[in-house]
């Protein structure tokens, strides 16, 4: 166990995985966004499964979820449309709202206060 990972409370080789805040969260966005569509993300190397929320303007969240499963039977419950990013990639409307975004805060950068 390495020194960082003593700090954060985790053992060496670990990852978090989702939990009931994460859930909360996912409804409470949902609930406030218009549009909004479920996008399961794979486990990687070091993140566990996660799901992807996108409202129609291209605003998103992400959050660790327990499994794929677990991430459809989430929006089976929100009655909300879910894809599987190895399949449908992401949506143009996420990349132009996060382009948006960037461009806004190198503005606000640049201007100042």
């Amino acid at each position: 166990m390495g020194l960082l990972d003593r700090l954060r409370g985790r053992r060496a080789g670990t990852t978090r995985t989702g939990r009931r805040e994460d859930e909360e969260h996912l409804r409470e966005w949902f609930a406030a966004h218009e549009g909004v569509e479920g996008f399961v993300e794979p486990r990687t190397a070091v993140t566990e499964t996660t799901m992807l929320l996108v409202d129609a303007d291209g605003a998103w969240t992400r959050r660790r979820v327990t499994g794929p499963d677990a991430a459809r039977r989430l929006a089976r419950s929100l009655k909300m449309p879910v894809y599987d990013t190895q399949l449908m990639g992401y949506p143009q409307r996420m990349r132009d709202h996060d382009a948006r975004e960037k461009i806004l805060r190198e503005r606000a950068r640049r201007d100042g206060p």
